[in-house]
């Protein structure tokens, strides 16, 4: 894992996933993913999160903002007790100070994008790119013009929104328009794209090719257990086969974990892409806890942590 990234996806902001409050969601570990509108964070876990993170050595922290910062060209999106841009520096000096690199993340998948307001419901207009110009050129001058930008952009489907109040999905030509709109406004600022690679799970892979520039970082993600004699149409064979696509496609890949559901993805993840990947398009590897940081889940965070030193 020499010189390889080791990073952490953790949320700021939360509401990423349902619009509204479903009642069948009441006693469910899934009401934490129920729009609040209040930050859902503790400063206790995100000092201990902070800590176990220089302690064990990782090198990342991919932050989704989402509607977790008062940003001065849209502060009708923050929700009550959001970041104000001073206090956001001052967290990522204090992160550099560790060590670790920051990456913003702001994912503007229609499926995770409730942290957009209104704008969520503007999708593909005038007012929604301008929207997104303005934050992704403030969010470059609040991180100091940082290497990557992670666009999010997965599971833009009907099915991962059958609990949303207001269900919106873009297809054909429009969504790898909008996508590629999001790729010019972070080129324009400087930095380099980084996206979710699930999209590839279920389209032809020229297609792929085609529409997404060579030099776009990929995440492709899997939680579970099985990496080995899948079945071929399966839908677990297709997400663990787009790591070998990205690598035969010739992107660099940063493979995302998970102790979402268990607690060897990440070993299981980094020995299967070990071995069947390209060295040097295997920029490193990424956990993601999926929780929100509050003292509640801080365990299971630390716990991901932990985690890369098993390796």
């Amino acid at each position: 894992m020499k010189n390889k990234v080791k990073a952490i996806l953790v949320h700021i902001g939360m509401n990423m996933w349902e619009d509204s409050q479903p009642k069948h969601f009441e006693k469910d570990y899934l009401k934490e993913r129920m729009y609040c509108p209040s930050l859902q964070f503790n400063e206790e876990c995100w000092d201990t999160m902070l800590k176990s993170m220089s302690e064990y050595g990782l090198n990342m922290i991919v932050l989704d903002l989402g509607d977790g910062i008062i940003y001065k060209s849209h502060p009708e999106l923050a929700v009550k007790g959001a970041w104000s841009p001073k206090k956001l520096k001052e967290e990522l000096k204090r992160i550099k100070g560790f060590g670790i690199e920051p990456i913003p993340k702001m994912n503007f998948s229609t499926c995770h994008d409730t942290w957009l307001g209104i704008y969520s419901r503007m999708v593909s207009t005038p007012s929604y790119y301008q929207c997104c110009r303005e934050l992704i050129s403030e969010v470059t001058e609040l991180f100091s013009s940082p290497r990557f930008f992670h666009v999010g952009m997965d599971e833009e489907n009907f099915e991962n929104q059958k609990f949303y109040d207001y269900q919106t999905v873009r297809s054909g030509n429009l969504w790898w328009d909008d996508l590629n709109f999001y790729f010019e406004q972070i080129k324009v600022n400087g930095m380099r794209s980084w996206m979710w690679s699930d999209v590839l799970w279920n389209c032809d892979e020229n297609l792929f090719r085609n529409r997404v520039p060579i030099d776009v970082l990929q995440s492709n993600w899997y939680y579970g257990k099985n990496f080995y004699n899948l079945e071929p149409e399966s839908a677990t064979f297709k997400a663990v086969n787009a790591y070998s696509k990205l690598d035969q496609l010739g992107y660099e890949q940063i493979p995302t974990a998970s102790n979402w559901s268990n607690d060897d993805n990440l070993s299981m993840t980094v020995e299967y892409c070990n071995k069947n990947l390209n060295g040097k398009s295997l920029l490193g590897f990424m956990t993601a806890p999926w929780y929100p940081t509050k003292n509640k889940y801080c365990l299971r965070i630390v716990n991901a942590i932990k985690q890369f030193p098993e390796i």
